[in-house]
């Protein structure tokens, strides 16, 4: 029997488990799946849960429950390192595992760009954790002002203007002056920022979708300082490029990522702190690891890389899924060719734009809410996952 270790249960760790199932028996191969926590995160909708507008257990899903009947062990652990020259992987608790095909699906980290007091002093969004952590945070700092009056209490600041960052502005612009109702405390004094290095957030997006984007924030409080980068933070205050400064006693970073630092350590080829890795998503250095998600870097034909994206993990995962299969059984492997639907930014929760399909239709409002909805929707029924929307 061939042992399948699996590292990440996130969409590309997740998917690669379930896809490589269908091809391979109980008799014919175990497979692991190693994850920090029990649960599948619906890493999308972690800004919904830092504003209190969905419930944990509608997007931190139990893995038991997802892998029932699948036969796929689950070890609730964090890696250490691996080593490739060994075919084993080490964690945190002492346990070595041995592998015959490794798939590494561990996301990337923030990126803190070695900006001083970023790492300390900021919140960061990558967990159910995180997004616990920031409302609670948040929550407690708007009671706090009733005594305070202290302006940084009520000054949140959300560095990054890409689609973490917006999507969270947006979720808190709609729930904040519920929060401050419920506390006695005046809405008005709420500052809420958006701050971006580059000249426009969410890039990628049609123009015309950006400023609609930001006209809709802008009404409801949202104040964006676009092209001045964050330089530093001592204490709660903020310094921007140019001699510009902020004074808030919340900070959440969503600036930028990187690659994790057990893959882009571990002896394998990276370019960029992410493994490299040919059109079949194996490594370019050893063929008996395959790498999915934003641990890897794939591009297009043209040689740019492909932005990391829920749906590009969703392809990358069923792909090497099945490539496991065919590698094990020295049979032709599937080329990774990602398909994209397109593009969606949620705006709080009764706006949103979005750019549909290969000629980039443009989509506002309601109806781009909607399409986002229905794209969780149609992950979650494919995951057979769809008991999330009982909470």
């Amino acid at each position: 029997m061939k042992k399948v270790l699996i590292l990440g249960a996130g969409y590309g760790g997740l998917l690669s488990a379930l896809t490589l199932r269908k091809y391979m028996t109980v008799e014919e191969a175990s497979i692991t799946i190693v994850n920090r926590y029990p649960t599948h995160q619906i890493m999308t909708e972690l800004h919904r849960l830092a504003a209190d507008t969905i419930s944990e257990q509608a997007i931190a899903l139990p893995l038991q429950r997802l892998l029932r009947g699948k036969h796929v062990d689950i070890c609730v652990d964090t890696v250490v390192s691996i080593k490739p020259d060994r075919s084993q992987v080490e964690l945190a608790s002492g346990t070595t595992y041995a592998y015959d095909a490794l798939v590494i699906a561990l996301g990337s980290e923030t990126a803190f760009y070695g900006i001083p007091g970023l790492r300390e002093k900021s919140f960061t969004l990558n967990s159910v954790e995180d997004a616990n952590r920031i409302r609670k945070h948040i929550k407690g700092r708007i009671e706090a002002y009733r005594n305070t009056k202290d302006a940084a209490d009520m000054t949140i600041v959300v560095g990054g203007g890409g689609l973490t960052g917006v999507e969270l502005v947006g979720e808190l612009a709609d729930m904040l002056p519920k929060w401050c109702a419920g506390m006695g405390v005046n809405s008005q004094d709420v500052q809420l920022y958006n701050i971006e290095s580059s000249p426009t957030i969410l890039q990628g997006f049609e123009a015309g979708l950006v400023t609609r984007a930001q006209t809709s924030l802008k009404k409801r409080g949202v104040h964006f300082i676009n092209g001045a980068p964050l330089t530093e933070v001592e204490g709660n205050r903020i310094l921007l490029k140019g001699g510009q400064s902020l004074q808030a006693n919340t900070l959440v970073w969503t600036g930028g990522v990187q690659g994790n630092a057990v893959v882009a350590n571990c002896g394998i080829e990276v370019e960029r702190g992410r493994a490299a890795v040919n059109y079949y998503l194996q490594s370019t250095s050893n063929s008996s690891i395959f790498v999915v998600g934003d641990s890897a870097i794939i591009s297009n034909e043209e040689g740019n890389p492909y932005p990391p994206s829920a749906q590009l993990a969703w392809q990358m995962g069923e792909t090497a899924g099945y490539n496991v299969f065919a590698y094990l059984n020295s049979d032709s492997m599937h080329m990774c060719k990602p398909a994209f639907a397109g593009k969606i930014a949620s705006l709080g929760r009764k706006d949103a734009i979005a750019s549909v399909g290969a000629s980039g239709i443009p989509l506002t409002g309601l109806p781009a809410s909607l399409l986002k909805e229905a794209s969780k929707t149609r992950y979650l029924a494919h995951i057979r996952a769809l008991f999330a929307y009982a909470y």
